[in-house]
């Protein structure tokens, strides 16, 4: 099945395992030029957030000539949440969530794409660089993890007895509460911005989110060893590296550590008070992205030629 659109003009894609993903497409190129004239930027946000949190990159990306697709994460926003009952069941497994992402560029007819993955969704960025290289012309990583820890994953339990039973028994907003009160998590120069934050979040469903949240629990989902195998440097696909000097859930050691393992990742340290720096320093971080891209257009970022 292709993409569809709802009655309110909503965009989804239509999985094989009859899973459905939430996009939106922001294209304001100029609509006389061919499609391949354009570059497109895919934007994949991190645990808890879906397309809407990224609204401001969309005027500054389109102005630099990008065609941009936020989205939604497979129990996010508006994206479908697996069912209990479905048969056969739902295999929540890195393989699957890699495949409907590749899915999503084939229903889009996108060979090859700049792909942003925002803390943990960066992870899904590096596995993607290992494994199909071909299908991206960069990757860039913003507050992103290696893996979840143990004392990552007990913080974000808040006292219950694991991070998806907290987000079954608080709901997604009682859930984002609790996080919000943690210094180096959430932090915005706006003081409304909070209540939004937690809005947005709160549209979405706590199983939805538990669901996801038991997927990054799973031992696959570690990019160190894809990192230290060579298998990301291997790929030859350019890496950006955004890291928080100040995040509860990223130290800046981390980014060095990938820098050490593929040599011709770029990394950044950007400023601010929490790990959501995509939104909290927004205007730095865009503009590191595009200084990446531009130097990538101009040849300053070495690219790796696939052989044959």
């Amino acid at each position: 099945m292709p993409p569809t659109t709802d009655s309110q003009g909503r965009t989804f894609i239509h999985h094989p395992n009859g899973q459905t993903t939430h996009y939106i497409l922001s294209d304001y190129t100029d609509p006389w030029k061919p499609a391949t004239s354009t570059q497109t930027i895919l934007l994949q946000p991190g645990f808890a957030r879906h397309s809407a949190f990224w609204y401001h990159w969309i005027p500054r990306l389109s102005c630099a000539g990008y065609r941009i697709i936020r989205r939604d994460l497979r129990g996010h926003g508006l994206s479908s949440v697996p069912s209990s009952s479905t048969e056969p069941p739902y295999a929540y497994t890195l393989d699957t969530i890699l495949s409907e992402i590749i899915d999503t560029l084939d229903q889009l007819g996108l060979q090859k794409v700049h792909f942003v993955g925002e803390s943990t969704s960066g992870i899904l960025a590096l596995a993607l660089a290992a494994r199909f290289p071909s299908r991206f012309h960069s990757i860039t990583l913003i507050s992103t993890p290696l893996y979840l820890p143990p004392a990552a994953q007990t913080l974000f339990a808040f006292n219950e007895p694991s991070w998806p039973a907290a987000l079954r028994i608080l709901g997604a907003r009682g859930w984002a509460e609790r996080l919000a009160a943690v210094p180096g998590t959430m932090a915005h120069p706006d003081p409304g911005y909070e209540a939004w934050w937690l809005e947005q979040i709160g549209v979405q469903s706590g199983e939805g989110l538990a669901g996801y949240a038991e997927f990054l629990c799973r031992e696959e989902v570690d990019a160190r060893g894809w990192v230290e195998r060579g298998e990301v440097a291997g790929g030859g696909v350019p890496v950006l590296v955004l890291v928080p000097e100040r995040s509860a859930a990223v130290r800046v050691e981390e980014a060095g550590w990938v820098k050490e393992r593929v040599p011709r990742a770029r990394v950044v340290v950007v400023g601010g008070r929490g790990h959501e720096i995509y939104t909290e320093m927004a205007e730095e971080c865009q503009t590191e992205f595009l200084k990446f891209l531009g130097d990538l257009e101009g040849g300053k970022v070495k690219v790796v030629e696939e052989e044959g």
